[in-house]
């Protein structure tokens, strides 16, 4: 059956490769971008927003799924406040702008990136600030952050989101979760590399597989996302990045965040627990033996 979705950001890159494959299947993609897509509008203005949904929902009435690839590269330079307005608020808002729209059993797919995991320092805070969803704030706390740690803030809040917002989308029928790309040969990359300052940190990459994604290898995992064979895959998020966050974290999943003392205890007494009952039935057959 045909399905129509909406991409944002589907101009180049993931949401040009969501778009192409997307119809390739039979589906209707409706794209939306700064230019050569089905709706023209800035996601990095609140009205700009409401002007894409209402845009969207003039075109299609009925949604099937969403996927917001729209989205900004920490370039030097680059105003740390647009890239905060764009990355998660044009995502966000352009959600729950259409979710009056998207049909039971609809599914959304937000874009978060493996920097939220492999790159360190960045501020947690901010991303609680986004989290919040007060822009202004947000926008006035990124202004004193530099630009390459608000991407990573901005990335984390929305696998976030996710996760927060999944049982509320679930009561509408939708499922919501977040893929987290690595270094993807695309456009936006392209600009990194050329970067004076982090483009020597781009070309030196790493990955298990040797080289960086391709547009169209993240795009079959958003159309998995998006499909009902991902029916039971909700509010998380996955890492699509060639190995990268393997080679940085060898032994995840890990357990509970309760800090490494606290779990060792929690371990500790489930195991004094568990022995406990296990010679339970002992003692009660000791003590039959002995009354006799």
């Amino acid at each position: 059956m045909s399905k129509t979705y909406v991409v944002t950001g589907g101009a180049s890159g993931i949401g040009a490769a969501t778009t192409a494959l997307l119809r390739e299947r039979g589906h209707r993609v409706i794209t939306v971008d700064l230019k050569d897509a089905d709706v023209t509008a800035d996601l990095s203005r609140p009205e700009g927003r409401r002007q894409a949904v209402a845009a969207v929902q003039e075109l299609a009435p009925v949604l099937h799924g969403i996927v917001p690839c729209a989205g900004l590269a920490p370039l030097t330079g680059r105003d740390p406040e647009l890239l905060a307005a764009v990355n998660y608020f044009g995502a966000v808002e352009v959600v729950d702008g259409l979710l009056p729209n998207l049909v039971e059993g609809a599914s959304v797919v937000l874009l978060s990136s493996n920097s939220v995991t492999v790159q360190p320092g960045w501020p947690a805070s901010l991303a609680k600030t986004f989290l919040k969803g007060d822009e202004f704030a947000a926008r006035e706390q990124a202004a004193k952050t530099p630009v390459v740690m608000v991407y990573p803030a901005s990335k984390a809040a929305l696998a976030w989101w996710a996760r927060k917002h999944a049982p509320r989308l679930a009561r509408h029928g939708v499922r919501v979760n977040a893929i987290a790309p690595g270094l993807i040969d695309t456009p936006m990359s392209d600009g990194v590399k050329k970067d004076p300052v982090f483009g020597r940190f781009a070309s030196t990459y790493p990955t298990i597989l040797d080289r960086p994604g391709r547009p169209e290898e993240v795009a079959q995992l958003i159309a998995f996302l998006l499909s009902e064979e991902s029916s039971l895959i909700v509010g998380t998020t996955i890492l699509v990045d060639g190995g990268t966050d393997a080679l940085s974290h060898k032994y995840w999943p890990s357990g509970r965040a309760t800090g490494r003392v606290a779990s060792t205890a929690a371990g500790g007494a489930l195991n004094l627990a568990a022995k406990a009952m296990s010679s339970a039935p002992v003692r009660k057959v000791m003590r039959a033996r002995s009354s006799k």
